[in-house]
């Protein structure tokens, strides 16, 4: 039997309900920044975790892995394959980041400190995980979003998801994508939510934040946004295509909490960005 799901809210930077660490027995699946590692370690209460689970290793989700690494010297971090030299050595990963946050890296995120090699297992989707009483696990492999991301699909109904799923405001309807550069793959991202859905979980837990209990329905509508916000990312420059974003979200009824996140200062850039990076870059048809 696995292990309940808990949410553990990491507090960046004291905002509630934004990055959600899950809690699966003594395992943690995408434990988030090290900046808030002490907010997790205090929800639990002494709790030795046994092994860490990244989704992906995207700095809000993963750069917490190697300071619990050296914290705890038996624990294990799964991660897929394309990711696990980056987590060995992450002066790649921390460089590219840095050209993004400059000096407000140590504020967001903490230091990210590498795992020893021989704790890092290796993933490619396919592997069954058990942790006998926190649970087994499915691994699926799910880019798009991170072309190292990978869900994990618990025994008891549950997915962990990661961003593959999106983002959803705590209380609100409305399902978003997450399309920062330099990954985004919109064609392997509906093709994960294809497999997401025919997996047909119970439960979504996601990363932003928290648990979907209607996860076709969550997967559907992030399916066709994406799809409406990749094409206007191809037809149009950043205004015209905010401007569609913005006139989408208003439609579904997004708080304007959830527009300023999505395209305020920096959110519309970024999330721009990956789209049209990918348009930019695909091959030529033919």
């Amino acid at each position: 039997m696995s292990a309940t799901a808990r949410a553990i809210d990491v507090l960046q930077l004291g905002a509630q309900r934004a990055i959600c660490c899950w809690q699966a027995g003594e395992l943690l699946i995408d434990p988030g920044p090290a900046s808030t590692l002490p907010n997790v370690l205090a929800a639990l209460d002494g709790m030795v975790p046994r092994a860490v689970l990244l989704t992906h290793i995207h700095l809000d989700h993963a750069a917490a892995t190697g300071t619990l690494a050296r914290m705890y010297p038996e624990l294990e971090v799964y991660v897929h394959e394309r990711g696990a030299r980056h987590m060995i050595d992450p002066s790649r990963l921390l460089a590219s980041a840095t050209r993004i946050y400059g000096d407000r890296m140590e504020m967001l995120w903490g230091t990210f400190e590498p795992v020893p090699a021989d704790r890092v297992h290796t993933l490619a989707g396919g592997e069954r995980l058990d942790f006998g009483d926190s649970g087994a696990f499915e691994v699926l492999y799910t880019p798009g979003h991170a072309v190292h991301h990978v869900s994990f699909l618990s025994e008891d109904g549950g997915a962990y998801v990661g961003d593959v799923a999106g983002t959803r405001a705590p209380g609100s309807a409305v399902v978003l994508p997450p399309t920062p550069p330099p990954d985004i793959h919109p064609p392997d991202w509906q093709a994960s939510i294809s497999a997401l859905l025919a997996c047909a979980p119970e439960r979504l837990h996601y990363t932003h934040y928290g648990v979907a209990n209607d996860p076709e329905a969550h997967l559907r509508q992030l399916s066709e946004r994406l799809e409406r916000w990749s094409a206007a990312a191809a037809a149009h420059d950043i205004d015209g295509w905010a401007a569609i974003a913005r006139a989408d979200m208003i439609s579904a009824g997004a708080a304007p909490g959830e527009l300023e996140y999505q395209l305020g200062e920096g959110g519309r850039e970024a999330n721009y960005g990956g789209l049209r990076r990918y348009w930019d870059t695909r091959p030529s048809a033919g």
